[in-house]
C-alpha cells in the first residue's frame, strides 16, 4: 500500500490484527521516500491494539531495529486489561479452556516461523491422529462428513454415495458438477451462489453452510467467495470444475486431503496463551500499556513529530508512525476527526457476535464414542449451537484422565438472537443440545461462558473492492497503517503475517535515526 510522504518523514504501508484462513494485506513503498532528520536519534512508533496482530507487529519492529542497529521508542496501547485480544486461555481444575481460537494451521508458515524465532516451537503439539475427522448433525444424530469432502467439494464419489447425509437426488446433483459449465466473467459472487450453482442446494444446506459457518460465523448468502474461498473460484476458472480440480490435487499429493488437513492443526501444550505471553514478555511491560484506550488521532504536517495519539484520559502520545491493529469499527472512531470519509468506509465492514461455552464431564457421563474432533450443525436443524469441539479428544492434556471437555459455539450471523439471553441461558441451551446429541447423563462438573461481541468480521460480496477503496483513501495519510481481521485473513497465521508486514513496511520506508555505535 503506497503512502504519500511529507517533509521530514517517510511513508509506510501495510495492515495488521485479528481471529480465518487467507493472505494478509501487503505493504508497498512509496515511489518517493524522504529520510527523517538524521539529528533525530530516536523515532517514536505506536502500535494501537495488543491482539495477536498488534503484538506481532510490535515484536517485529523491535526485532528489525535490533538487527539493523536502529533506535526506536515503541509504545503499544491496549484498551483491555490483558493482551491477546480473542486469544484467551484459562486453566481450571486440571482443564485447559480456550475462550478463543484453540489452534492454527502450519501450511501457512508465518505462525510457525514466529514460534521458531521466539524459541517456543518445541511446545507445539499436533492433533490426536486417531480421530482426525468431523461430523455433522442430520435429523438429530451425528453423521460423519463424507471422506474426501474438503470444505466445498467432494472428491470421493464412493464415500459420497454411501453417506446418509444426502438424498440420492442431492448426490446425483453433486456428481454431475464436472458437467456444469463454468461461469463467465470475473465478478464476485456469494458462497451460496457458487455452491448452489456448481453442487446444488443440498450440498449448501446440509454441509457447506455449517462448515463455512464454523470458520466465519457468517451467512453464505452474503459472504464473498473471492474474499473467503478464492481458490475454489480459481479451480472453476482453471479446470472448469471444482471436483476435477480436487481430484487432480489429490493425485498429485498422493494422500487424502480432508484427513491430511486435520494433521496441519497445532496448538501449544499449555494453550494458545503461550504465544501471547512470550510476545508480551519480549515487548516488555514498559512498552505495553494495558487498560489504555485511545480516543482519536491527530496529524500535524509542520511538526517535528507528525502524529498525536490522544488517549481517553486526555493524555497525548507523540508518534512518527502508527500501526492501528484493531477492529475496523474501533479504527473508525479514532480516525473520525482526521478523515470522516475514511471512518465511514471502515464502518462499512460489519462484524457478528459469538459465544463460547465450555462444559466439563466425566467420560462415563457421555454415551457417544466421541470418535471425531467435533461436529457442526446446519442452520436448518434449528439448534441453539452451531458447532461443538471435543477439546480433550482433539488435543491431549485438555482434561484430566477420565474426563471430557466440550466447547460449544453459539451465535454468528444466522443466529444472532440466541445471544440475547443471559449467560445462564446460553449455558442451558448448549447443555440441552449436547445432552440430546451426545447422550449425556447428569449435570456438567462445571461450565464457563465467554462472549465475543463484534468479533467476527463479515467479508460480504464486494469486500475485495471495498478494501481497495480503503487502501486508496489511506494513501493520503502518511505513516498510518490500519489492519485487522476486518481486512484480509482471520486465522492466527494471517494475523501474524499482517502484523509483521506492517512492521516491515514501516522499517523499510523510514530511516529510523542513526545507527547505534
Amino acid at each position: 500500500m503506497a503512502r504519500k510522504g511529507r517533509a521530514g518523514s517517510n511513508p509506510a504501508g501495510a495492515i495488521a490484527t485479528g481471529y480465518r484462513a487467507v493472505d494478509g494485506i501487503a505493504c508497498a513503498t512509496s515511489a518517493v521516500t524522504q529520510v527523517i532528520k538524521q539529528d533525530q536519534s530516536i523515532t517514536r512508533l505506536v502500535v494501537i491494539g495488543a491482539g495477536v496482530t498488534g503484538l506481532s507487529a510490535a515484536h517485529r519492529l523491535l526485532e528489525l531495529a535490533e538487527q539493523r542497529g536502529r533506535a526506536i521508542e515503541l509504545t503499544v496501547l491496549e484498551a483491555q486489561d490483558r493482551p491477546g485480544g480473542v486469544v484467551h486461555t484459562i486453566a481450571r481444575n486440571g482443564f485447559v479452556l480456550e475462550a478463543g481460537p484453540d489452534n492454527f494451521v502450519t501450511d501457512k508458515p508465518w505462525a510457525v516461523n514466529l514460534c521458531q524465532r521466539l524459541g517456543i516451537d518445541g511446545q507445539l503439539q499436533s492433533t490426536n491422529p486417531d480421530y482426525r475427522r468431523a461430523m455433522v448433525v442430520r435429523r438429530g444424530r451425528l453423521v460423519p462428513v463424507p471422506r474426501g469432502f474438503l470444505l466445498m467439494a467432494p472428491t470421493r464419489m464412493g464415500s459420497l454415495a454411501l453417506s446418509p447425509l444426502f438424498s440420492w437426488t442431492g448426490k446425483l446433483r453433486m456428481a454431475i458438477e464436472p458437467l456444469i459449465r463454468r461461469r463467465g466473467g470475473n465478478d464476485d459472487e456469494s458462497l451460496a451462489s457458487f455452491v448452489t450453482r456448481r453442487l446444488g442446494r443440498e450440498a449448501l444446506d446440509r454441509l457447506v453452510q455449517p462448515l463455512v459457518g464454523g470458520i466465519y460465523g457468517g451467512d453464505p448468502q452474503t459472504l464473498s467467495l473471492r474474499a473467503t474461498m478464492a481458490r475454489f473460484l480459481d479451480m472453476e476458472r482453471d479446470h472448469g470444475s471444482v471436483i476435477r480440480a480436487m481430484r487432480k490435487l489429490r493425485k498429485k499429493s498422493g494422500h487424502e486431503q480432508s484427513a491430511a488437513r486435520y494433521s496441519l492443526f497445532v496448538t501449544f501444550r499449555n494453550g494458545m496463551r503461550t504465544l501471547i505471553d512470550e510476545l508480551a514478555k519480549r515487548i516488555g511491560s514498559q512498552r505495553l500499556r494495558l487498560g489504555t484506550p485511545v480516543s482519536s488521532l491527530q496529524y500535524q504536517s509542520a511538526a517535528d513529530v507528525a502524529w498525536q495519539v490522544r488517549l481517553a484520559d486526555g493524555q497525548v502520545v507523540p508518534a512518527d508512525g502508527i500501526i492501528l491493529a484493531c477492529p475496523t469499527y474501533c479504527a473508525a472512531d479514532m480516525v473520525e476527526p482526521l478523515d470522516p470519509s475514511l471512518a465511514q468506509q471502515l464502518r462499512g465492514i460489519t462484524y457478528t457476535c459469538a459465544a463460547v461455552i465450555h462444559l466439563a464431564y466425566r467420560r462415563d457421563q457421555i454415551a457417544h464414542p466421541l470418535d471425531a474432533f467435533g461436529f457442526v450443525v446446519p442452520y436448518q436443524e434449528r439448534r441453539s449451537i452451531m458447532a461443538c469441539s471435543f477439546s480433550s479428544i482433539k488435543y491431549p492434556g485438555r482434561a484430566p484422565h477420565g474426563h471430557v471437555l466440550l466447547r460449544a459455539f453459539l451465535g454468528g450471523a444466522l443466529q444472532r438472537k440466541v445471544l440475547d439471553g443471559s449467560d445462564n441461558d446460553l449455558v442451558a441451551a448448549a447443555g440441552r443440545d449436547l445432552t440430546e446429541l451426545l447422550g449425556i447423563t447428569g449435570e456438567p462438573l462445571f461450565t464457563a461462558s465467554h462472549r465475543w461481541p463484534r468479533a467476527m468480521a463479515q467479508y460480504r460480496v464486494g469486500h475485495v473492492d471495498h478494501i481497495e477503496a480503503i487502501k486508496a483513501k489511506l494513501a493520503s495519510h502518511p505513516m498510518l497503517d490500519i489492519v485487522g481481521n476486518g481486512f484480509e485473513g482471520v486465522g492466527i497465521p494471517d494475523c501474524i503475517r499482517q502484523g509483521e508486514h506492517a512492521a516491515e513496511g514501516m522499517m523499510s520506508t523510514v530511516a529510523i535515526g542513526p545507527q547505534r555505535a
